[in-house]
């Protein structure tokens, strides 16, 4: 019984990395704004949130072609593929992932905590807002990233303790 609470918590946590990556990479290709001379700003312009919203399209990929073996896991209680692959798949995809979502974390914060920083007294309210948009953004994919870490931890505990693992 331990292990089918296990598998399910899998899938939650899959389904909800899905949302909130998806809620990041919407909100970053959405952050816009027009100035006042009619030139637009998008996030495109910033090398750093364009690799915030790539780091987020990564890891929405990922997860959406894990749920369905996370779903199968759960309806037959034994893996899709049996013999071994998917477990590893699972194991290393998930600690890459987490890692690049933490890198896209770190990008979207620090370019914006130092544009505000160094220039805040500079930008007009349209500016700041596309700013904090940003950083809405960048939290949702520190959502995802905690997420994603807890799904990596589960990975590793499933391949040590052999839950599901190469014979069932």
């Amino acid at each position: 019984m331990a292990s089918l609470v296990v598998l399910r918590s899998v899938l939650i946590l899959r389904i909800i990395t899905l949302l909130t990556l998806a809620a990041s990479v919407m909100t970053m290709a959405l952050n816009n704004f027009k100035d006042d001379d009619g030139s637009k700003t998008k996030f495109t312009d910033l090398i750093a949130y364009r690799y915030v919203f790539a780091t987020g399209a990564i890891g929405f990929v990922y997860t959406l072609i894990q749920i369905p073996f996370a779903m199968y896991n759960v309806v037959k209680e034994k893996r899709w593929i049996r013999n071994g692959c998917l477990q590893q798949y699972d194991f290393y995809g998930d600690k890459v992932m987490a890692f690049l979502l933490a890198s896209g974390v770190g990008v979207g914060f620090g370019v914006t905590f130092e544009l505000k920083r160094a220039f805040g007294d500079l930008f007009d309210d349209k500016a700041k807002k596309f700013l904090n948009n940003g950083n809405i953004s960048t939290g949702l994919l520190l959502v995802g990233f905690v997420f994603m870490a807890l799904l990596s931890i589960l990975s590793s505990n499933r391949r040590s303790s052999g839950i599901n693992g190469f014979f069932t």
